[in-house]
């Protein structure tokens, strides 16, 4: 796929988002308790992320046609060299409640290679992009990672477990001792949101487990190409799929990676 093409999906692919993004916001204002589903414990849905998921796949069909889709309420459609990762709304539990952090998360991936990412924060109007090896934007505007060197000037997100508690001792033991060594801690309610800002330079780390891919593919690849780092908890290197992920500036990788894995080491 040449370059000039994966530039006119991405603008394409910023267009979709728009238009469903405007759905999802509208829809907003009249929805109602009784439009919420549960898939599972704490794992909920709304006639929303379907509606917006299915808008999104036609869409993106006639952008690409012939690609494959993993998607969180459809699930996989047949493997295809190019398959599109996609979270109609990201940050459910926060659009039930009316927070203002919820986004459209859509990843373009070659071989389970990521190589497009957007991530598009609807209640700012902030849209993230990358392209592999082209760099990261915000709105059409360059950015980086911060460059903050020490851990104790760092201020970190993450995500809480809402229904894997089987870590959870170790994930409190590693939560209060990022509290007695950093700048604050924050939990925002979106994965694909907690990495864009990481990507950014508002977060100079962002950790957390029991992720999918979904949730990680497009802000993953936003971070690398804003020049961050990333990796699983133990330093692997699958956190597309491996359901654990840690983004950082680079600057405070190693010292980050170290916490991590004294409180989820092997």
């Amino acid at each position: 796929m040449s370059k000039l093409h994966l530039d006119s999906i991405c603008n394409q692919v910023i267009e979709l988002t728009n238009e469903v993004g405007h759905f999802i916001l509208t829809e907003q204002t009249k929805f109602s308790n009784t439009d919420i589903q549960k898939k599972g414990f704490n794992d909920l849905v709304t006639y929303v992320d379907k509606n917006s998921e299915k808008a999104l796949i036609e869409g993106l069909a006639k952008i690409l046609p012939g690609s494959g889709i993993l998607a969180e309420e459809s699930g996989e459609t047949e493997k295809k060299e190019y398959t599109w990762i996609i979270d109609p709304l990201d940050g459910t539990t926060n659009f039930i409640h009316k927070l203002p952090c919820f986004a459209i998360s859509i990843a373009l991936v070659k071989n389970n290679e990521p190589i497009l990412g957007i991530v598009n924060e609807l209640n700012l109007k902030e849209c993230f992009s990358a392209i592999k090896g082209e760099g990261a934007n915000v709105n059409g505007k360059s950015i980086k990672v911060s460059e903050q060197s020490k851990l104790e000037n760092s201020l970190i997100a993450t995500g809480f477990p809402y229904n894997d508690f089987k870590l959870q001792d170790n994930y409190m033991d590693l939560f209060k001792y990022l509290m007695t060594c950093t700048q604050g801690m924050r939990r925002i309610g979106s994965a694909s949101v907690d990495l864009c800002y990481v990507a950014c330079g508002r977060f100079e780390a962002f950790y957390e487990y029991g992720l999918k891919p979904w949730d990680v593919a497009a802000g993953a690849l936003i971070v690398k190409e804003a020049g961050g780092k990333l990796a699983e908890f133990n330093s692997g290197a699958d956190y597309i799929f491996g359901k654990t992920i840690i983004a950082t500036n680079g600057l405070i990788h190693k010292d980050f990676v170290l916490a991590v894995d004294r409180y989820f080491g092997k």
